[in-house]
Parts: C-alpha cells; sequence; structure tokens
C-alpha cells in the first residue's frame, strides 16, 4: 500500500527534535489548514540552507560563507582567547552570556570510539594548526590561552585531556568553565558529582 503525502509529512516531520507522532500530525495538519504559503516558504528556506549551509573554515561554526560572522568580526576585543565547544548550540550560549569575546573553535562532538568519532571527525588537526600560529598568517591569528568549554560528560572528559596535551605542546595556555552549583540552586537538591566538581573548582572569595 503506497503511503499519502499526508502520511510522509508527518513521518519527516518527526525528524526534529522532540516532535513525537502527534505533535507531527499537528503541524502537518496546521500548514494545511492554516500556513500552506508560509510552509511552502519554510520548504524552499531549508533546502537552501541545507544546500548551501557549510562551516566556517577557520572556527567551523555553521556559515554560507568561507567565513563566519564572528570570525570577521573586527570588534571583537580578546582574539588571543579561544573557547572550544563542543556543538554551534554551545557557542551561542556561550554568546549569549555576553561575557566572551575572543574567537571559538566548534567540535561538532567528543571522542567516542566506539561511535567511530576520533580527532580526525573533530577537526582536531585543524585546531593543532591554529595552536601552532606565530600570529604572521591574518587568517590564523596568535592564541595565548585555550578555554574549554566542554561538557563534563566522559567522552567530553575525554576530548579535554586529548585537546590539554596539543595546548601543552604548543605551549598554549589552557583553562576551562566552571562547573558547580547552579545561580540560585540549593545544595540539598545537588547530585555529589556537581558537588564534587563544585568543591574543587572553588575559588578565593
Amino acid at each position: 500500500m503506497q503511503t499519502s503525502l499526508l502520511q510522509k509529512m508527518i513521518e519527516q516531520l518527526q525528524c526534529l527534535p522532540g516532535v513525537g507522532p502527534k505533535t507531527a500530525q499537528r503541524m502537518a495538519y496546521h500548514l494545511l489548514q492554516h500556513k500552506r504559503q508560509a510552509g511552502t516558504e519554510l520548504a524552499n528556506t531549508l533546502a537552501t540552507g541545507l544546500a548551501e549551509i557549510g562551516q566556517c573554515k577557520q572556527c567551523r561554526n555553521y556559515t554560507e560563507l568561507e567565513l563566519c560572522d564572528i570570525c570577521t568580526n573586527s570588534r571583537r576585543t580578546q582574539n588571543t582567547l579561544l573557547c572550544i565547544v563542543e556543538s554551534v548550540s554551545d557557542l551561542a550560549a556561550v554568546e549569549q552570556s555576553g561575557h566572551f569575546s575572543g574567537r571559538y573553535f566548534v567540535l561538532h562532538g567528543c571522542l567516542s570510539p566506539i561511535d567511530g568519532v576520533g580527532p580526525q571527525e573533530l577537526g582536531l588537526s585543524q585546531l593543532e594548526e591554529v595552536l601552532a600560529s606565530d600570529g604572521s598568517d591574518p587568517s590564523k591569528p596568535l592564541v595565548e590561552e585555550v578555554i574549554l568549554a566542554l561538557n563534563p560528560s566522559v567522552e567530553g572528559e575525554a576530548t579535554s585531556h586529548y585537546i590539554a596535551d596539543i595546548c601543552k605542546s604548543n605551549n598554549v595556555a589552557i583553562t576551562r568553565i566552571a562547573h558547580g552549583i547552579p545561580v540560585g540552586g540549593e545544595l540539598e537538591m545537588v547530585d555529589t558529582s556537581t558537588m564534587s566538581h563544585a568543591l574543587m573548582g572553588r575559588k578565593q572569595f
């Protein structure tokens, strides 16, 4: 029996995160009943975006250009700082904090041999080239400090140690963002792992 176009729409919408069969069904019905023109524009934009958006050659952020807006922004004042993140959504989270004006390097994942994700998939050879730069090449500015902003998972920790070795071999200082008690959190509700990180990352008051 041939699958109807409506059923295909519902099935394809489920590729989005957090969208199950019922939500996908409501979306499909809404587009067909109220938003046919908007749905067509959405489909066209998605097709164009998927075909033309790639990775920035310098930081691996998403962009349709050779370099992203962050890498070409001359007003960023901390160009010798390089923040390494797992994903573009993590980059956005750091940017939204408003407290960082350096550059980024996006891994698009973490080391996970069981899933076939190694240093090559994360662009770590490209990262090593960036860290080895003496700043004479404008496309590879000097890096004085690397800030690790990876998730405190098993894979994140393994990736952090791997990157730390690269930094040490290139004489680049390395720090990591603090992990611990969230602002407004209560100690009795914090798990033991988070508490351990908070205690180890304590600083002078």
